[in-house]
């Protein structure tokens, strides 16, 4: 009989078919999440026209899915520590996708709103699960690049929903955007049937013959045998999980991480709500102004896969001081007129360094705390920076209703990223303490 320490078998294991297999399941999920969410920035021009809404008006409906997000990061990632990822990755998905579907059945912008709360319920709820499965089985040497990889179906979704917009806005309306999401859907058995469940989870509730079957595909080498002990010394989790987040030397990290997440996805979820407005309103057409969207989300998987390749091979929370720096850099820019060559280029540079900076935070905060605690580590970092994410549509309506020049809107958006740069430097700076688990040593 052989003590297998399960931590050590998977962070040497060679990357294989299964590891292929959850990456491509886990980045179709975010493909889907990422299309349910960047599909309003697509249809905010024509729903202002549609129902007469103020830039505040529309703001306030933008805001309605990421309250739902917020809500669903905070009450599903630590929900997914008690009943298993698969079944919190089920719920989140059904809610996001059912509710999406009927966005495209409502007559009114409350009906709309509603329904919009309920699907950002999923979709904060998804993100923190999908990414904590991904890290769980990633080998430890690619682990930032494969998670980096992963999420970029997220911008994926983006991109997917910006060039649809494209065609089908002017042909079948904003309703048809919306009940396009009845086709992934119909993908949910196969999902769940290949999926595999936390090993973590299936540790701490004893069913270790289970673990031990998906163990076997994780290293196929190993040969492991019935007999073989399973030891996971984070399987067990502690009492009061979102008090562990603050202990262990913990405290310093886990609300700069929190502070980096609220500057990031305020500034994502500006530029996705609002980008397309703005250039409209700057003398661009629709098509023109949707392809902005479209440019955005193309720069945020090379951002991210980068990153993710750099922060495996220098330092990832240093790459991220590094990343937001340039975010408000090239944010600040896209206020003064450009060729259309830079402007595009500066525009792919910001979905880089902000979307792709997004998915490098869930990343370099997966890395930091325990297995034990990485759901909930995850759920409580997104829940927060959903603040972030609501305030941008707000700031965004706020700014266009104000009618102040293209430059101040982009130098407002800016800013948050040099408040980022800094969070994530005092992260960087704090070394980890003395008995801190190797997993959480990032730096």
């Amino acid at each position: 009989m052989r003590n297998i320490d399960v931590n050590r078998l998977v962070d040497e294991a060679r990357f294989n078919r299964f590891h292929w297999r959850v990456l491509c399941w886990c980045a179709l999920l975010l493909i889907f999440d990422g299309y349910d969410l960047f599909i309003y920035g697509v249809v905010l021009p024509v729903l202002m026209k549609t129902w007469g809404l103020s830039p505040l008006e529309a703001g306030a409906l933008g805001s309605y899915a990421l309250f739902g997000m917020m809500f669903g990061a905070l009450f599903f990632g630590p929900l997914a520590d008690r009943i298993g990822r698969k079944k919190g990755i089920a719920i989140c998905f059904l809610l996001f996708s059912g509710f999406t579907v009927l966005n495209g059945f409502v007559r009114n912008p409350l009906e709309f709103g509603v329904c919009r709360f309920v699907a950002g319920l999923g979709i904060g709820g998804l993100m923190p699960n999908v990414v904590a499965l991904m890290n769980e089985y990633a080998p430890k040497k690619i682990r930032s690049t494969l998670v980096a990889i992963m999420f970029s179906g997220y911008s994926l979704g983006g991109m997917l929903s910006a060039g649809l917009g494209i065609y089908m806005l002017p042909r079948f309306g904003w309703e048809a955007m919306f009940q396009a999401a009845a086709v992934p859907l119909l993908l949910l058995p196969l999902i769940l049937w290949f999926l595999p469940e936390s090993v973590g989870y299936l540790l701490r509730q004893g069913r270790t013959e289970q673990a031990r079957a998906i163990l076997r595909r994780v290293d196929p080498g190993l040969a492991l045998t019935d007999d073989d002990r399973l030891e996971m010394a984070e399987a067990k989790g502690e009492g009061a999980p979102v008090l562990q987040l603050f202990r262990e030397g913990r405290a310093l990290r886990t609300l700069s991480l929190w502070v980096a997440f609220f500057c990031c996805l305020l500034m994502v979820y500006a530029l996705s709500s609002w980008l397309p407005k703005m250039m409209a309103s700057a003398g661009y057409s629709l098509g023109s102004s949707l392809s902005f969207l479209l440019v955005l989300n193309f720069g945020a998987v090379f951002g991210a896969i980068g990153g993710g390749w750099l922060g495996d091979r220098m330092n990832l929370p240093k790459v991220l001081v590094a990343f937001f720096a340039v975010a408000a850099l090239s944010i600040g820019l896209l206020g003064f007129k450009s060729p259309t060559p830079v402007l595009y280029a500066l525009i792919a540079l910001a979905g880089a360094t902000t979307i792709g900076s997004q998915i490098l935070l869930y990343a370099c905060a997966a890395q930091f705390y325990s297995m034990a605690i990485r759901s909930t580590g995850l759920g409580w970092a997104s829940g927060i920076g959903r603040n972030g994410a609501i305030v941008g549509p707000l700031l965004g309506g706020a700014l266009v209703g104000m009618s102040l020049p293209l430059q101040m809107n982009f130098i407002a958006f800016a800013i948050p990223g040099l408040l980022a740069a800094i969070a994530m430097a005092l992260f960087c700076l704090r070394q980890p303490a003395a008995g801190v688990a190797p997993g959480e040593a990032l730096a």
